[in-house]
């Protein structure tokens, strides 16, 4: 049993428990319609509840409440339920972050500053399924804000996405973004040809680094090294391996292990090899 604090909106109202005296966020469809404070209610099956004793990369969910938009909370909410539907499972305490930047880049919008971001295709291709969820949030805002949001700010909410279901900070997801794109860009210079972005070599390359840096940030290691070989026989996919290592390790500010320059650069051989062919 909950009751009524404080009425938010007809589908958003936070509650105190009765046997904890915690306060939550509770959402769904007409479920502050009526209500009025002091009131007890019973959670529905299908009402979500959102502890406000969190504590977010953006500060303690009891006070971001205070400067969010009902609305913003309400499409965070179903973004992460449309995200459950996909991926299974998601970090309900990713609503509070989310609904700060979708009120903080709609506030931005309607005041025609929109922005834009070079690594929107990396973060489309990397985070597939993310963004596929975030686009669901686009007609919801034209519709219930009268706001377009473009690509590039669908990409942020991608981001925030991926956070809820693999607890990776939104910082962490650009990071990978900016290597892969870095990678790419490296292999290019060296091949003298673009790779596009929708190609099986850039698939191919963009997974390696993808789990080259989660192994990073985790702390995990490569059993067996094929430096000496890639090195000899592949100098110039070597020393671009290790460029990129190291740039790589720079931007997370974490050691990276020598091994794996050597399978990098087995990758971008490979990757050179296929744009050789084409």
């Amino acid at each position: 049993m909950y009751r009524v604090e404080r009425v938010l909106n007809h589908n958003t109202v936070i509650v105190i428990k009765a046997d904890s005296s915690q306060e939550y966020l509770m959402m769904g469809k007409g479920v502050g319609f009526g209500r009025k404070v002091s009131e007890r209610i019973e959670k529905r099956p299908e009402d979500s509840l959102y502890s406000l004793q969190e504590i977010t990369t953006r500060g303690e969910a009891k006070n971001l409440v205070k400067s969010i938009s009902p609305i913003c909370l309400e499409l965070a909410d179903i973004a992460l339920n449309e995200a459950e539907k996909c991926f299974g499972r998601t970090d309900r305490s990713a609503l509070f972050p989310l609904a700060d930047h979708l009120e903080f880049a709609i506030g931005r919008i309607q005041k025609n500053e929109q922005i834009s971001n070079p690594l929107t295709n990396d973060i489309r291709v990397i985070f597939h399924n993310e963004y596929k969820v975030a686009q669901c949030l686009e007609p919801l805002i034209l519709e219930k804000l009268n706001v377009k949001i473009n690509e590039h700010e669908t990409g942020y909410i991608a981001l925030h996405i991926h956070s809820a279901i693999d607890s990776e900070r939104v910082e962490q997801s650009m990071q990978t973004a900016q290597a892969v794109r870095d990678c790419i860009t490296l292999v290019e210079q060296e091949t003298e040809k673009i790779i596009a972005v929708n190609s099986l070599a850039y698939n191919r390359l963009m997974n390696h680094v993808r789990y080259m840096v989660a192994r990073v940030l985790k702390g995990e290691k490569l059993k067996v090294s094929m430096n000496d070989y890639m090195e000899q026989k592949f100098p110039l996919a070597f020393e671009t391996a290790t460029r990129i290592c190291d740039g790589i390790s720079s931007s997370l500010k974490r050691p990276l292990d020598e091994i794996e320059i050597g399978y990098l650069a087995m990758h971008i051989e490979r990757v050179a090899d296929d744009e050789r062919e084409s």
